[in-house]
């Protein structure tokens, strides 16, 4: 099991390995009874052991330094219940701790994280940051922040890809009204043009009446001639 693999949540005893991460939380086994849970993210948060540091009377130092000072050290364990023996085994395995900063609590939650991650044979040891370094071993805070706020994005991506298809296959609306009403005029021009011009008929047939009112008058039937 890695070290690096080891968080605290707020709100729940003991540590746990960091089994995979979520959008909305994360997925952990438990040290202590080997259980495994989904914890939201909405209501806990997540410490990576490794990223934990503590106050001292010089510079904060990691907590692998003081689990391996308690490692080396050879002094029993307290009892977690009593603060001034707490303290004291503090006070003999790293003297530069700020006492003033850490607390009880903090010193009571060291002693106990110390056992259980010796019980369950974990190796205290930073990670070797590499450029290839996992990501599934990044502060669980970062990958939630990250998923959430890649999520809306996606989203609205999608939303704006789906009303661009969406307006793409709409079929434009035919000028139909338009063109019918150029197609009925068009029409009407050709009747217009196509119906046959009315006959002067009437003045045709008044000339044909003029004409044989016209007509060569009877000849005037010849003078009789006088008898000698």
């Amino acid at each position: 099991m890695e070290y690096a693999k080891i968080v605290a949540v707020t709100g729940l005893p003991g540590l746990f390995e960091l089994v995979s991460s979520k959008s909305d939380g994360a997925i952990v086994k438990s040290l202590d009874d080997k259980s495994t849970k989904f914890v939201s993210s909405r209501i806990h948060n997540f410490s990576h052991l490794e990223s934990i540091e503590v106050y001292t009377v010089r510079d904060n130092v990691n907590l692998v330094d003081i689990f391996t000072a308690m490692d080396q050290s050879g002094e029993k364990a307290p009892d977690e219940k009593d603060n001034s023996a707490v303290k004291k085994y503090f006070e003999k395995v790293y003297p530069d701790l700020d006492f003033d900063r850490v607390y009880s609590s903090d010193m009571k939650k060291m002693v106990k994280w110390f056992s259980v991650l010796k019980s369950n044979n974990v190796e205290i040891k930073l990670r070797e940051i590499t450029e290839e370094a996992p990501a599934d071993e990044t502060d669980v805070a970062e990958e939630v922040a990250s998923a959430k706020e890649e999520k809306p994005k996606a989203a609205k991506a999608a939303k704006e890809e789906a009303t661009e298809e969406k307006k793409e296959a709409a079929p434009k609306k035919k000028a139909a009204p338009k063109a019918k009403k150029e197609d009925g005029e068009g029409e009407a021009e050709e009747k217009k043009e196509a119906a046959p011009k009315k006959k002067a008929a009437p003045k045709a047939k008044k000339e044909d009446e003029e004409g044989d009112a016209e007509a060569p008058k009877k000849k005037a039937a010849p003078k009789k001639e006088a008898k000698k």
